[in-house]
């Protein structure tokens, strides 16, 4: 089993918890189904929110999906001028079997165009 790292975002519409847990929560699902992975899979998961989003911590919505026993961390994005506002990213360490290239990272959305280089 190697380590590796699964990279995510997505932009929210609006700066409400119950948005954001829809939002993220569909984010790690979509991940974890791509890569074919289990809660058991995951080592911890970094998430990182644009500036303009107050309304909740990312990492809660983890653990509503039931991640409940993997260290999750939250910080701010950096406030880059003509950024694209509302964005919620991610980065998994987890253990696979898969080879790097294999690996699929998961934009949602309008994200997509923070990623071009990397096949949806």
């Amino acid at each position: 089993m190697a380590v590796r790292a699964v990279r995510g975002a997505v932009q929210l519409e609006r700066d409400e918890a119950g948005h954001m847990e829809e939002r993220v929560g569909a984010l790690l699902t979509e991940v974890l189904e791509r890569n074919e992975l289990h809660t058991d899979d995951l080592i911890s998961i970094w998430f990182t929110a644009t500036p303009d989003l107050h309304c909740d911590f990312p990492a809660a919505a983890a653990r509503k999906l039931g991640i409940v026993d993997v260290p999750l961390i939250c910080a701010q994005e950096l406030d880059i001028e003509g950024a694209m506002p509302r964005v919620v990213r991610l980065l998994a360490h987890i253990e696979s079997d898969r080879p790097r290239s294999d690996i699929a990272h998961v934009y949602l959305g309008a994200a997509a165009a923070l990623r071009k280089d990397i096949a949806q």
